[in-house]
């Protein structure tokens, strides 16, 4: 059932000139960060030849146009899980998923894996952009894979929360405005960090911040403790919007 939900999500998804939009403006966006990355790269290409250990075209180019990408999800995937529940409900016909013989975690389950697959078939299309590198060139493979799975883990992260926040709402805008705007607080989170003067408050505030997690996959570092943070971020508000719909179900 939740792989029904979700194609029937995706499908949704795709017959909306939104999403076609947010995948023309994204590849067209990070397609110019990408050249520009790559015409940098050539630029230097002197002065790396005098550097021992010097980067290669992994740390130069695709690092810095996967941190964009993160970036840029940030302020789109709000777009596109703003209506998941939000349009249900101003819609009324929440209360047809309420009657159907599904559970509200097939539920929202079903609408997450739908617009996750939405960004993986986006994150899918940027990947080519850095393995036509390959067709010129050597990328370290391994930092090259550690930095799509911390995007893929980063976007999964930020659908969670969009999801959530969709329940609470029957203004798809609200929906949006308010996950920006979390996702914005927990990207930079770290900063006030920072300037705190207590170090375990300092501690905390860094560990929560979505950003310096993403840090360590851009640089290559596979590390179990980054995954387990994005993994029981996302469980934590997928189970409150489940919980959130049960709650209106009784109500119903």
């Amino acid at each position: 059932m939740i792989g029904t939900l979700a194609l029937r999500e995706l499908r949704s998804l795709f017959l909306s000139p939104l999403a076609w939009s947010v995948l023309a403006v994204v590849q067209f966006i990070l397609a110019y960060l990408f050249l520009a990355h790559v015409q940098d790269f050539i630029q230097i290409q002197p002065q790396l030849a005098l550097m021992d250990n010097a980067p290669g075209a992994t740390q130069l180019i695709v690092a810095p146009l996967y941190g964009s990408a993160g970036f840029i999800f940030m302020m789109v995937v709000p777009l596109m899980t703003m209506r998941l529940i939000s349009e249900e409900r101003r819609n009324r016909s929440i209360a047809l998923l309420f009657s159907a013989p599904v559970s509200m975690s097939e539920i929202i389950l079903g609408k997450y894996v739908g617009v996750v697959a939405f960004f993986l078939v986006l994150t899918a299309l940027i990947t080519l952009m850095p393995l036509s590198l390959l067709t010129a060139g050597t990328l370290d493979m391994g930092h090259f894979a550690a930095i799509v799975l911390g995007v893929l883990l980063l976007v999964s992260s930020f659908a969670a929360l969009g999801l959530y926040l969709s329940s609470l709402t029957v203004q798809p805008t609200v929906a949006a405005v308010s996950s920006f705007g979390a996702l914005l607080l927990l990207w930079i989170i770290d900063w006030a960090g920072d300037k705190v003067g207590n170090a375990e408050a300092s501690g905390l505030l860094t560990y929560l911040s979505l950003l310096r997690h993403f840090e360590a996959f851009a640089r290559g570092v596979f590390s179990t403790a980054d995954v387990a943070y994005y993994l029981l971020f996302t469980t934590v508000f997928l189970v409150l919007g489940i919980r959130r719909l049960d709650a209106d179900r009784l109500q119903h």
